[in-house]
């Protein structure tokens, strides 16, 4: 009976080891405020070869054939436009900016490098899309019993990152941010405390009578 509870005494202090040292496998390790859930920003560029009169420009029916291919790819804000013209012809990019300037966007200075060769008497029409992610959230796989070394769960930072994904309109901020212009227009920077200076304080007329009897008599 002696050699037998050694035995089990020594299983079940092999089995609580065992357990322990899971247990610290599966611990948070991130120890600081920073998440490592953070959003990811993945560019895709669309092409579409669009032709060119010889003297420069765009057809009628050519301009409705871009539209119906802006419509298809369903652009917004955020979405960059550019022309990658061979003739670098300003009547075709006149023409081409106002088929996206009805859809409430400008033409951006510069081409994205593409894939094949542009036709002759064509001029190629980049639209480059930019979407935002968390990969790996929601991570609800933190299973640890305990936390010794304090850090942070596998989950954490998923749900402030991911909204901030969602909501920015454009993604490529989330990369660098819109530079300013570095001018400060001074009555906009002002309006707000002038409006708190001129505004008179609460109390100035007094207390309002209040009676506590029913109908205010």
């Amino acid at each position: 009976m002696t050699v037998k509870f050694k035995r089990t005494a020594g299983a079940a202090l092999a089995l609580s080891l065992g357990l322990a040292l899971s247990a610290c496998g599966g611990m948070p390790q991130n120890r600081e405020l920073n998440s490592v859930n953070q959003p990811v920003v993945e560019r895709t560029s669309f092409v579409f070869d669009v032709g060119t009169l010889p003297g420069g420009g765009v057809s009628p029916s050519e301009q409705r054939r871009l539209a119906g291919w802006f419509d298809a790819l369903e652009l917004g804000y955020g979405d960059r436009i550019s022309i990658d013209d061979p003739a670098d012809s300003r009547v075709t990019e006149a023409a081409i900016e106002a088929v996206a300037a009805r859809r409430g966007l400008m033409l951006a200075d510069t081409a994205p490098v593409t894939q094949g060769d542009i036709p002759p008497g064509a001029a190629r029409i980049v639209v480059t899309r930019t979407v935002a992610s968390v990969p790996g959230c929601p991570n609800w796989g933190d299973k640890a019993a305990a936390n010794y070394s304090n850090g942070t769960s596998r989950n954490y930072g998923c749900s402030v990152n991911g909204n901030l994904a969602a909501m920015v309109a454009n993604k490529e901020d989330l990369v660098r941010g819109q530079k300013g212009t570095g001018v400060t227009v001074v009555m906009s920077a002002s309006k707000a405390i002038e409006s708190y200076r001129s505004q008179e304080p609460t109390g100035k007329g007094g207390l309002k009578e209040v009676s506590s009897k029913s109908g205010g008599n």
